[in-house]
Parts: structure tokens; C-alpha cells; sequence
């Protein structure tokens, strides 16, 4: 078969593209560092690393999400903690107030500290985090507490906590239901015996009593605080357990970044030592095509007269 100086030429300029194109690839791989640059490149590998890129993402979220909920946990533990100190120095208040050697001065003067220990937990209720209410379920925006009058509070948070999610279907509440900690804020507030679940009900009641200079009145109270204690101590407890069950989470999640970041490397990444002599060779090649090219192009058929 005849083979025309044109199809010659077309054939060396089309295998010489060939060794250029598998050197530019070589020179690719050495100056990314990874093994696949391009679909072609291994369309088998590269979904694989695609699916681990995926992973590594959403772990990523994952881990945003535990931290944001280790924020609310650790802040509303301290807060609750604090809210536990308040009621304790409350408690020791009531004690000395009911004694029968205290006077009226006294427990009239013990008014103003009581409406300190009021506010302060007031305060400590409408904790937030970055802006955000930890105590008002998912009305996160919106203030828990507020005092409407002068002798009432209102709760306009709901009653569902807010959660962050930890697993692809798993969540874990990080906020509260204010009420089922400092007490339902539903109640007829003029009723001596109303409230007895409500720590800012308690506290009014207790001023009045004290401002009566009734001091059966605030022994009395002692029994409310008691219960007030041991609701906020179990709520403390119970964000101790969460705070613990975030940690495992996150060792977790290290163990499973660590896994997905190696096998992504071991798909993509290449071999920088195997690559160079991989893209020596490829030169090796082009220079040699390129000098047995130039002289089959430089043949004429004076060559053979």
C-alpha cells in the first residue's frame, strides 16, 4: 500500500501529540501532587474520592454543630450552677430570717437582697450564646423571661428545646424548656399558694413574707426552695451527661476523618519519586520521537538518487 508523504506526515504529527499530551500529564501530576486531574485520568477513582470529599463535609458540619453545642451545654451549665448558688444563699437567708431572734428591721432590710437574688436569676435565665436564647426552647430569638408587672413573669419561649444534630439522624437537645427548670409562668401570681414550682414566684413570695415580718411564713419557704434545688442539681446533672456524650462524638468523628482523609489520599495522591521518573521517561520519549521525526520529515527523494 502506498503510503503518501501527507498521511506520513499527519501520522508523526498526531503520535508526537501523543508522547507531548502523556508528558504534559507526567509534569501535571508532579505539580499538583495528585494522581487524578481529570475524569480520564480514573473515572473509578475519582467518584470515590468525590464520595470521601462528601463525607469529609459533612463531617465538617458535624463538627461545627458539636461545637456550637458544647457552647450552649457548657453555658448553660454555668448558668444553672450559678442559678444553684443563688437559691443556696436564699435558703441560708430563709434559715436566718425565721429564727425567732431576728426583728422586723432585719427581715425588712433582707427584702432588698432577696430582689437582688431575683434579678440575678432573671438574668441568668435569659442567658444566651452568640445572640441566641438558651432558655426558650426553639424560640431562640426571642427573650425567655420578662417581668410584665411588677409582681408577674411571663415565659414566651415554647416548650420544645432546641437541638443540634450529631449523626444523620440523631439530634441532641442543647437548649431547654425554660419553665421546666424556673417554673411554669402560667399561674394566677396574687396566689400565695400558686406557683410553688416557680422559682421567680417563690422569691415574691418570699419578699412578702419578709416584708410582713412573718417568719413562719418564710420558714415555710424553705420547702419550695429545697424543690428548686433539686430540679436545677438534676438538669445540671443531666447536661453533664450530654457534655460527656458530645466528647464521644467527637473522638468518633476524629477517628472517622482520619480514616476517610487517608483512603482519599491513597486514590489521589501520587508518589512524588515515582512520578518524576514516570515523567522522565515520558521525555525520554519525546525527544527521541521527536528526533526520529525529524529525520523521516527531512527524506526527499533526492535522497535516493
Amino acid at each position: 500500500m502506498r503510503v503518501t508523504n501527507k498521511s506520513l506526515h499527519e501520522s508523526i504529527v498526531s503520535q508526537l501529540n501523543a508522547v507531548s499530551s502523556a508528558m504534559v500529564a507526567a509534569n501535571q501530576v508532579i505539580s499538583s501532587g495528585k494522581k487524578i486531574n481529570r475524569l480520564s485520568d480514573d473515572p473509578v477513582g475519582l467518584v470515590s474520592v468525590l464520595n470521601l470529599r462528601s463525607s469529609l463535609s459533612n463531617l465538617d458540619q458535624l463538627e461545627r454543630n458539636l461545637g456550637t453545642g458544647r457552647s450552649w451545654l457548657e453555658a448553660g451549665e454555668s448558668a444553672l450552677s450559678e442559678t444553684e448558688n443563688i437559691l443556696s444563699e436564699a435558703r441560708a437567708l430563709c434559715v436566718q430570717m425565721s429564727s425567732a431572734n431576728v426583728g422586723a428591721a432585719e427581715r425588712s432590710n433582707a427584702v432588698e437582697v432577696v430582689d437582688g437574688y431575683l434579678q440575678q436569676i432573671l438574668a441568668l435565665a435569659n442567658t444566651e450564646v452568640g445572640g441566641r436564647y438558651i432558655f426558650g426552647g426553639t424560640k431562640t430569638n426571642v427573650v425567655p423571661f420578662i417581668f410584665s408587672g411588677s409582681a408577674e413573669a411571663a415565659y414566651q419561649g415554647n416548650e420544645t428545646p432546641f437541638s443540634i444534630k450529631i449523626g444523620k439522624q440523631t439530634d441532641l437537645p442543647v437548649g431547654r424548656d425554660g419553665e421546666r427548670i424556673f417554673g411554669d409562668c402560667d399561674i394566677d401570681w396574687s396566689d400565695p399558694g400558686a406557683g410553688h414550682d416557680n422559682v421567680f414566684k417563690t422569691l415574691m413570695d418570699l419578699k412578702n413574707h419578709l416584708q410582713l415580718n412573718d417568719p413562719g411564713a418564710v420558714s415555710e419557704t424553705l420547702s419550695r426552695l429545697d424543690e428548686h434545688l433539686a430540679t436545677i442539681r438534676a438538669v445540671v446533672s443531666d447536661t453533664g451527661a450530654k457534655v460527656l456524650r458530645l466528647e464521644t462524638k467527637e473522638l468518633i468523628l476524629e477517628d472517622l476523618r482520619l480514616g476517610y482523609t487517608e483512603r482519599k489520599s491513597e486514590i489521589e495522591d501520587c508518589d512524588i519519586a515515582e512520578a518524576i521518573v514516570n515523567l522522565q521517561s515520558k521525555q525520554l520519549a519525546y525527544q527521541a520521537s521527536l528526533a526520529s521525526s525529524s529525520r523521516v520529515m527531512q527524506l526527499t527523494l533526492v535522497d535516493y538518487l
